[in-house]
């Protein structure tokens, strides 16, 4: 491994360290001594005496978060509840029970967990405190399944959401309507006690109503901007006719809509962002500083296709004339649309294509990976590759181009080398894409 390459892995992984939940829940959340007052990001709860604690959640974070508020909170109170987390994330937890379901498509487990969260929700009391940790991934992890259709049709449609090249607003304005539990419809059910959701964000501009789907939060969007997502990328023709219909008599009017902006339902709703790829990215940069390169935070909103965002990036870098070696530093959630039959995910499609750019410049080392650990369908949570990975593979007589066009990334990667493995890091704000500039070798 060289220096530089050993270096991309330090400075991404203590990004990702720094937005680990034990370290965001136990800022945003303290009980006050010798009071029966919780703080949750500077605001004030008092449990009356005959009070319950909830804690519920859903997302990839959603064990690492609930494990560190309840050893916040169960020398203080009786806890109790329920989180929903994706298969392999796993923890232990002292009162509140775990549920591992399907990720990034739905499974029997996830229509398990909504029904078993909205059970719970129709037992809180009034006066009771609903702590909701909500991390990406809780749109497949809490699924359900609209009436006179089934969880395969469900998934067919989640399988074409995620191949289309939709965004993430888009696939979950749709998945909102389909659904009974998400876009503010658990908040609704937990009303009138008092909810507290803390977020921690995977959606490009923190738009809460968007991270995972915003169970608890007011949904702007409606069933008519649910057909124009399906239209645009021609997806009527391609969803089972069951859902089709569904969505088509929401925007008759004959389904109800999604709680909209001052819904009365959510006035004791309240939401707090707790974690963002920004954070992420300051972390990173602070530990490429101390590993000797100047760091340059280009954007944390990087969205668009894949190759060209990889175009972008890799012009950036070249068209770099500042102090070096540098660390150009970017964060967002590109989109791929899925034309082949291979093994990948968006880190490692963006890598490849970076990697293609950068073939004959020596100088550069480009990193893009998932802060949760996990791209796409694979073990990887991106990949790493410079002029040297493009050689192996050159020696090797892989196609890059090739690779490419299959939507396997996965495979060229672990021939060539640069797959990046981390496991499951029980956290998620998005990618952070790293380009390492050398101070020789830069070619223009």
């Amino acid at each position: 491994m060289s220096n530089t390459t050993a270096d991309i892995k330090d400075i991404f992984l203590q990004g990702v360290a720094a937005v680990h939940p034990q370290q965001l829940i136990r800022k945003n959340v303290q009980v006050i001594p010798a009071t029966r007052v919780i703080n949750i990001s500077g605001d004030s709860y008092a449990i009356p005496e005959q009070a319950a604690v909830w804690i519920l959640g859903a997302g990839k974070a959603a064990a690492a978060m609930a494990q560190e508020l309840e050893n916040i909170l169960i020398a203080h109170f009786p806890v109790q509840g329920m989180v929903v987390t994706k298969y392999g994330h796993a923890l232990p937890l002292q009162q509140v029970a775990l549920v591992e379901a399907g990720h990034p498509v739905p499974d029997e487990q996830s229509v398990a967990a909504s029904v078993k969260l909205l059970d719970m929700a129709s037992k809180v009391q009034p006066h009771d405190l609903v702590i909701f940790l909500l991390s990406g991934g809780a749109s497949a992890l809490l699924a359900d399944v609209p009436a006179h259709s089934s969880l395969p049709e469900v998934q067919q449609l989640f399988d074409a959401l995620l191949k289309s090249g939709a965004d993430i607003r888009e696939m979950n304005t749709v998945r909102k309507h389909l659904s009974g539990i998400k876009g503010g419809q658990l908040a609704k059910s937990i009303y009138p006690a008092t909810l507290c959701t803390l977020v921690l964000s995977d959606v490009v501009g923190d738009d809460l109503s968007v991270i995972g789907s915003g169970p608890t939060v007011a949904d702007p969007s409606t069933f008519a901007d649910t057909m124009n997502v399906l239209r645009k990328y021609h997806l009527p023709e391609k969803i089972p006719a069951s859902l089709l219909q569904h969505i088509e008599n929401g925007v008759a009017g004959r389904v109800p809509e999604t709680p909209k902006p001052g819904d009365p339902s959510l006035q004791h709703t309240h939401n707090y962002l707790t974690g963002t790829n920004r954070v992420a990215l300051e972390a990173a940069a602070a530990k490429a500083r101390q590993l000797g390169y100047h760091p340059v935070l280009l954007s944390d909103t990087i969205t668009g296709e894949v190759h060209a965002v990889a175009d972008d990036l890799v012009q950036t870098a070249l068209r770099y004339n500042g102090p070096l070696p540098a660390c150009l530093l970017a964060g967002g959630e590109t989109t791929v649309e899925v034309t082949g039959n291979g093994r990948g995910g968006r880190n490692q499609q963006l890598a490849l294509a970076a990697g293609i750019a950068l073939a004959h410049h020596p100088a550069l080392t480009f990193l893009s990976g998932g802060t949760d650990g996990s791209d796409g369908p694979t073990n990887a949570a991106g990949a790493i590759v410079d002029a040297s990975t493009m050689k192996n593979a050159a020696k090797m007589q892989l196609d890059p181009n090739s690779f490419l066009q299959q939507n396997d990334a996965w495979h060229f990667f672990s021939k060539a080398g640069g797959l990046m493995i981390t496991g499951p890091t029980q956290t998620n704000v998005m990618d952070l894409m790293i380009t390492l500039i050398t101070a020789d070798g830069l070619k223009i």
